[in-house]
């Protein structure tokens, strides 16, 4: 058997019974240590997981945390790199099964040189869909006030005709690269990186509950004058939303809240007050009419 790479790989779970022990199933032969955060799950997720070490003697390399609550995804992954013990840490959704080189092609891609002059910082895989097609997210820009609002309104349709003015900031319908590039931002979702610069830059900010604290993590990267890589050969399977698809209307609100707390914190001095006004705004209408879709059925 081969070396296996000096890897934590953090997991947080929450309600992703039938999911959970695939994506453990998927590194524990491949790193020197997996770590799963349970965030107060309500399922048997967890009993399913122990269940499957015990069976293939994988409880030496995998240590798990059960929170007395849903502390948050960017909380759950600081519980869970705090007691990390490797160089690198590679932070894995609970219903992502990685390839089995996945591992190695993104830390072979930490020590690439994307942009002239500057370093790797954090590496991110190509996240599929089931159906094997690029599921957004794993490769975008960061949407700025004025992506968003492309986004929100439609004007992205545009984006063939006025590529620099109307631009999406999901980029996984434009051609698959043959090798890693920079971009502005990866998904929590599949996330590696240094431990030692992670612990550096503080770790995740918790002032976010689910959604947009991977995006503050790559934007704090990218201010400390880090590239983020995007690494096409290294593949995900993720199971997009298994455990948030009980609960919508929860998920769609702390969403748009991280979205609030993302625009404040890194644009608010950087545009006009009318646009972060009409910005904020329309997340908050956004969100309004979310919620009345649900209250009507």
């Amino acid at each position: 058997m081969n070396e296996r790479l000096p890897v934590s790989v953090v997991i947080v779970n929450y309600n992703a019974m039938g999911w959970l022990w695939q994506s453990v199933a998927s590194v524990i032969d491949i790193v020197n240590e997996v770590i799963v955060v349970d965030n107060a799950s309500n399922d048997q997720s967890m009993n399913e997981l122990t269940q499957w070490a015990e069976k293939h003697n994988a409880m030496p390399r995998l240590m798990t945390q059960l929170l007395p609550k849903n502390v948050g995804f960017a909380a759950g992954c600081n519980a869970g790199f705090h007691v990390a013990t490797q160089p690198f840490v590679l932070f894995l959704n609970p219903d992502c099964r990685l390839a089995p080189d996945a591992i190695s092609l993104l830390i072979n891609a930490l020590d690439l040189e994307l942009t002239p002059g500057r370093k790797v910082g954090m590496v991110g895989g190509r996240l599929l869909n089931l159906d094997g097609t690029e599921q957004a997210g794993g490769r975008r820009l960061i949407p700025t006030p004025w992506r968003s609002l492309v986004n929100m309104s439609g004007l992205s349709r545009l984006t063939r005709y006025f590529p620099s003015l109307f631009a999406d900031f999901n980029l996984h319908k434009q051609p698959v690269p043959e090798k890693p590039i920079a971009v502005e931002a990866i998904s929590g979702a599949c996330m590696l990186m240094r431990s030692e610069q992670l612990r550096n830059m503080g770790g995740w900010d918790e002032g976010y509950f689910l959604h947009c604290e991977d995006l503050d993590l790559c934007m704090q990267y990218c201010l400390a004058g880090y590239d983020i890589g995007f690494v096409p050969t290294a593949l995900a399977h993720h199971a997009k939303g298994i455990s948030s698809a009980p609960v919508p209307y929860f998920v769609e609100k702390h969403k748009h809240q991280g979205m609030v707390r993302f625009y404040k914190k890194f644009f608010r001095d950087q545009h006009s007050w009318l646009l972060f006004v009409v910005i904020c705004g329309a997340i908050h209408l956004r969100l309004a009419l979310i919620r009345l879709k649900y209250v009507l059925g």
